[in-house]
């Protein structure tokens, strides 16, 4: 009896920990984040990047990490400076070429798998690394650098001056800034070409008025694909870009002869005879397949019937294109055979796969899954095989976590039907009611549904239940969903959120309709304070990185003229109460409704002083608010902010809500 008494002393605290809970804004810190899966040629194996929260919690430890793709082995960690990232193999896959900022700031690095150390075959110091990939034969690699044109040699040292220097920027041209940069300096997109043997660089384009980018080899490793636009207006967001084909024996360019518009995301086709690639022909106009045929210029659209907007494209296979897009919810691989002309579902119906990468021979590959309750891990599958799981780096801690799945509906409204997606809160009981937290996805456009969202779950374990919608506007849903918000923002945007709420808690007696609460960020920050001018029924407003007043922010943030003239139909001297009508510091008087904003100072897709005018207007008007300003973050923050910033920020919100419950 006394053994028996011993083992329940100690193993029942180990049982009682056991009990699944929900999810804190802590447990963030112990999320291992993995990406850019790349496969070997052969197959066999895939390298990854493996990103871990560092101890100060205001920085990411970032390797590269090895896994077999038979699933009988561990991952095993190959770098380890916590500064690694982009692996590419070589066509033997006897090299793995990475970049990593080890050393005298961010360079290349070549890494042999037969054994040794990495070493550094670039040493740049007036030019960064945009992009990299190997020639077929593995001699050569091209690099997309961003560098001032006017630098001839980008691993010189810039000349010093004794002279001060005044701390200027001259602005110029319409795309003059850009979240997470700042103020854009002369520094443009170009190509250069580096032998491996002898380190040598050497400039293939580069020109102060237009960025080339998106560069391939050909097959056969002769040309050179890339998308540019090169028209006068290329610096002040125009809708042009073209595809160009470099022949690397002679310098010759051409520019193909693609539809007006804006070409872009161009593939080789197995063979090198075509390239497919993505077409719009403005802003707001539907995203359409195309394929080039070289030898005459022909352009033939492909997918006629797909009425999706393709995220990825991929040619492993004559014959055969696949491509990732939004789809009701998840994100799916779509497959093309292109002598049918019909897409449908290779893989991943249900969650969301992405970062796809393939062998040598077309058929196998690697990718990233995931849904909302599983973070992203890496996933192989060899031809018409079934998936396998190769990595659970997060297993361990769900394990801990009691998560909730979405439940998926479809609701009417005026044009139709949208999808929602409800999620319950933990221990969840019959006959208990549970407040509702409507939260609203930024965009107008991308989508939300079976894809990891910490801030979803974090609700549940507090004791909400979520409701959201890929209200019209967003993605997934086909191009006359998507394009229905044309300069309609705060209406059938407005309308989808409002109605999705009402069916819930028509359709959930459990729902309690006196205990609601709103959150958005982004699109989804102004449909919050658009929502609080209109109604007083929600105890509790978050808006994050949000729009007040659509005058100003067309101003000052980092979209050019033309965007907003067309996202408006006009500008504000031609469209003046379209814009000021549509805007919630118009009608901030009419809020009763106690508002958290949280803004940071680096934005600059919704900059501050959108959060400030808020700020202002609801003081003015003797409304319950505080502002959370976040210093140093731009619009990402809820994504990739700094650590301890990005869980304060979950804190906060939750901390609001809480404070008004009664």
């Amino acid at each position: 009896m006394f053994r028996l008494f011993l083992a329940l002393c100690l193993f029942l605290p180990l049982m009682l920990s056991a009990e699944p809970r929900g999810m804190q804004p802590e447990d963030y810190y112990r999320f291992v984040f993995v990406a850019d899966p790349q496969l070997t040629p052969n197959g066999q194996q895939v390298a990854f990047v493996h990103s871990t929260i560092a101890d100060d919690k205001r920085s990411r430890h970032s390797n590269l990490w090895l896994v077999a793709t038979d699933g009988k082995s561990e991952p095993r960690q190959l770098t380890f400076s916590n500064k690694d990232r982009s692996p590419r193999w070589s066509p033997d896959g006897r090299q793995l070429a990475f970049l990593s900022g080890r050393g005298d700031g961010q360079q290349l690095y070549l890494l042999p798998m037969a054994g040794g150390e990495a070493k550094a075959i670039t040493r740049l110091k007036q030019a960064s690394i945009r992009d990299f990939s190997w020639s077929p034969d593995g001699k050569q690699l091209l690099l997309t650098l961003a560098a001032d044109p006017a630098i001839e040699d980008p691993t010189a040292e810039k000349a010093k001056s004794d002279a001060p220097e005044a701390d200027v920027v001259v602005i110029r041209h319409a795309l003059y800034k850009s979240d997470g940069s700042g103020y854009l300096n002369e520094r443009r997109s170009g190509l250069w070409l580096l032998d491996i043997g002898t380190q040598q660089l050497n400039r293939l384009t580069g020109d102060a008025r237009w960025h080339d980018h998106s560069a391939q080899f050909s097959p056969d490793g002769r040309q050179v694909v890339f998308a540019s636009d090169r028209s006068e207006d290329a610096l002040e967001g125009s809708m042009q870009q073209d595809l160009f084909v470099l022949e690397l024996s002679d310098g010759n360019l051409s520019r193909l002869t693609t539809l007006p518009g804006q070409a872009s995301s161009p593939q080789w086709s197995p063979d090198g005879r075509e390239l497919l690639y993505r077409h719009q022909a403005d802003y707001f106009e539907p995203e359409q397949l195309f394929i080039h045929r070289l030898s005459d210029g022909h352009n033939r659209r492909i997918a006629k019937d797909w009425d999706r907007s393709a995220s990825t494209l991929h040619w492993p296979e004559q014959g055969r294109i696949l491509m990732g897009a939004d789809h009701l919810g998840s994100r799916p691989l779509f497959e093309l055979h292109l002598r049918r002309d019909r897409a449908s579902i290779r893989l991943s119906e249900q969650g969301s796969a992405g970062s796809f990468s393939f062998a040598a021979n077309g058929k196998a590959l690697s990718y990233l899954w995931q849904d909302e309750q599983h973070l992203p891990e890496v996933w192989f599958q060899d031809g018409t095989k079934a998936p396998r799981q190769l990595t659970r780096f997060n297993q361990e801690l769900l394990g801990e976590l009691q998560l909730q799945s979405l439940q998926s509906f479809w609701f009417e409204h005026e044009q139709g039907q949208s999808q929602g997606f409800l999620l319950k809160p933990v221990d969840w009981q019959a006959g208990q009611s549970y407040p509702l937290v409507l939260n609203i996805k930024g965009g107008p456009g991308g989508m939300w549904g079976h894809q990891w969202f910490h801030e979803f779950q974090m609700m549940a374990a507090a004791g909400y239940a979520v409701v959201f919608t890929n209200y019209r506007g967003s993605t997934g849903y086909g191009y006359a969903h998507q394009n229905a918000v044309h300069a309609d923002y705060g209406g059938v945007d407005y309308r989808d959120n409002i109605a999705v709420l009402e069916h819930v808690l028509q359709q959930h007696n459990w729902l309690d309709s006196s205990r609601l609460y709103l959150t958005g960020g982004s699109h989804g920050g102004f449909l919050t304070n658009w929502i609080t001018t209109q109604t007083d029924r929600f105890k509790a407003a978050v808006t994050q990185r949000s729009v007040s007043n659509w005058l100003s922010e067309a101003g000052t943030q980092q979209y050019p003229p033309n965007s907003m003239r067309r996202e408006f139909a006009g500008t504000i001297w031609q469209n003046f109460e379209l814009y000021w009508n549509r805007s919630p510091l118009k009608y901030a008087n009419q809020v009763r409704t106690p508002t958290l904003i949280i803004h940071s100072t680096e934005d600059h897709i919704t900059p501050i002083g959108q959060g400030e005018e808020w700020f202002f207007a609801l003081k003015a008007n003797e409304v319950p608010v505080e502002m959370v300003v976040f210093k140093g973050e731009g619009h990402s923050l809820s994504r990739n902010g700094t650590p301890v910033n990005l869980v304060e920020r979950l804190k906060r919100i939750l901390e609001w809500f809480e404070r008004y419950a009664d």
